[in-house]
């Protein structure tokens, strides 16, 4: 069993940065580790993931060039560098683990955090 604890999250104004942090404890092995998030009243979706073996990343075409993930495999943590904030980032975001491969598919993903909130000002 994987536990999954965010923190990071926070207010800020548009165009300021926030970096999320994804604790894992448990049995860490995962093949993929991802960040997903939700806003009110729509579908939970995939922001970035990466291969925990070889590093290789994934990002939805909304967040490219402003966010970035990464991990420290030695603390057990994924990070989310979430930079060029927009109003329209304002969301719960999940981090998430698999033993499947890497896809920003919700359904991949069996393990899940609680969330951590993150709202962005106009």
């Amino acid at each position: 069993q994987v536990q999954l604890v965010e923190s990071g999250g926070g207010s800020v104004q548009a165009g300021g940065s926030l970096r999320l942090s994804c604790a894992a404890s448990g049995y860490t092995y995962s093949n993929c580790m991802g960040w997903f998030r939700q806003a009110p009243g729509k579908e939970r979706e995939g922001v970035a993931a990466i291969y925990t073996g070889g590093g290789i990343t994934y990002y939805a075409d909304s967040v490219k060039g402003r966010f970035t993930i990464s991990q420290d495999n030695a603390k057990n943590t994924v990070y989310l560098q979430m930079n060029s904030l927009k109003p329209e980032d304002t969301a719960m975001y999940y981090c998430a683990a698999t033993v499947l491969s890497c896809r920003l598919s919700k359904d991949r993903f069996g393990y899940w955090g609680q969330g951590t909130q993150v709202t962005v000002s106009s």
